[in-house]
């Protein structure tokens, strides 16, 4: 039997753990309401930003507690991914499911944004996640990880996103929907740096084509391309570089902790990207509501064909909104259109077009009809 003075010690540390216990309890109850909060919200269901930050102020009070910042550091790595699966078995324990959406970037960044201007307040909630490319998000839809994605299509100043045209162009993923959402562009820095200052400024390759009058008026910066505008925000606050810039969304300065150097920096006004949303399965559109159809086509090789194609839908009384050429990989020097159609397809005008150039055609394929938003 332990001597008197030992049990006691023990008891004590007994005591200790119990609280422990009880405040980790504590803690899942609140991340239950997170998890809640999150999904009514439409935000992004894993804050790694907000974890690492937390981590390093969890290593600053273990230093000021004369703990090993490494080991509590280590510890709360393991609470964090608890609360992480709570969270996800709190989600999985409901009986409305919330829909999972995929989009291309992280928080902060214009697909995000505009993610939950759609999704927001949705009955059952929306669970965001982000991913790195473009294929990487369908990729999630396609496995059944993601309901759907929100990826961008065309932008009014830089014009079209070939990297979602490629990702339609096997025909498995049905558009069944779009949204046209405002752009305003800010360049991005560290608190305090002033304009004359910056050297370099890093962006999407499309927010960087639509801000070329900026770069015109400012000789010394220097564009370089980055995955996604939020991105390189975060990648500027973690440099702590002084000439580094981000050209990026206010939300974004706001979520990295950034200084808004210039406003609304895009070459033109009114300048607004189109989202198209995708999924495994086409979406019924009521027939009386203005709708849009996209289809992908693969002429047939003999003179003239794109230009019978157009006749067909114009002699039908069907206008084209969108006519977009993309080159086949594996035919080299041939190329498939993508056509977006103001109309639904099953109405009598478009079907009856649909058969008419068929016949002229090697490839014909109705990605979708949905809700027209321009």
């Amino acid at each position: 039997m332990p001597p008197p003075e030992l049990a006691a010690l023990r008891d004590r540390i007994d005591r200790v753990d119990r609280q422990i216990i009880a405040l980790l309890a504590e803690r899942l109850t609140i991340v239950e309401e997170v998890a809640l909060a999150k999904l009514v919200a439409a935000s992004p269901f894993r804050d790694r930003e907000r974890e690492e930050r937390l981590l390093l102020r969890l290593r600053e009070h273990a230093s000021a507690a004369k703990l090993d910042p490494h080991q509590v550091e280590r510890l709360y790595r393991v609470v964090m991914d608890m609360s992480v699966a709570h969270q996800e078995a709190t989600v999985r324990e409901r009986s409305d499911s919330p829909l999972r959406v995929a989009y291309q970037g992280v928080e902060g960044s214009y697909s995000h944004l505009a993610a939950q201007l759609r999704y927001a307040g949705r009955p059952g909630g929306t669970l965001l996640v982000g991913h790195d490319s473009f294929r990487a998000a369908a990729d999630e839809v396609l496995a059944g990880s993601a309901d759907l994605a929100l990826l961008p299509i065309e932008n009014s100043t830089a014009g079209s996103i070939n990297e979602t045209y490629d990702v339609l162009a096997d025909g498995a993923l049905h558009i069944t929907g779009e949204l046209v959402s405002a752009i305003e562009h800010c360049l991005l820095a560290l608190p305090g740096v002033a304009l004359d200052e910056l050297r370099v400024v890093g962006s999407h390759p499309q927010a960087l084509a639509q801000c070329v009058a900026f770069f015109a008026a400012h000789a010394q910066l220097t564009a370089r391309p980055d995955l996604d505008t939020a991105g390189a925000a975060r990648r500027v606050r973690d440099a702590g570089d002084r000439t580094l810039a981000a050209i990026a969304s206010s939300a974004a300065a706001q979520t990295y902790g950034l200084a808004i150097v210039a406003r609304g920096i895009q070459s033109a006004t009114g300048n607004a990207t189109r989202f198209v949303e995708i999924a495994p399965r086409p979406a019924p559109v009521d027939p009386a509501a203005p709708a849009k159809t996209s289809l992908l086509v693969a002429l047939a090789d003999r003179p003239g064909a794109l230009g019978e194609v157009l006749m067909r839908f114009a002699a039908r009384g069907l206008s084209l909104t969108k006519l977009e050429s993309r080159p086949i990989p594996e035919a080299p020097f041939t190329y498939r259109f993508y056509i977006d159609v103001l109309g639904h397809a099953a109405s009598e005008p478009f079907t009856a077009a649909l058969d008419e150039i068929r016949p002229l055609t090697t490839t014909l394929h109705v990605l979708g009809t949905y809700a027209a938003a321009v």
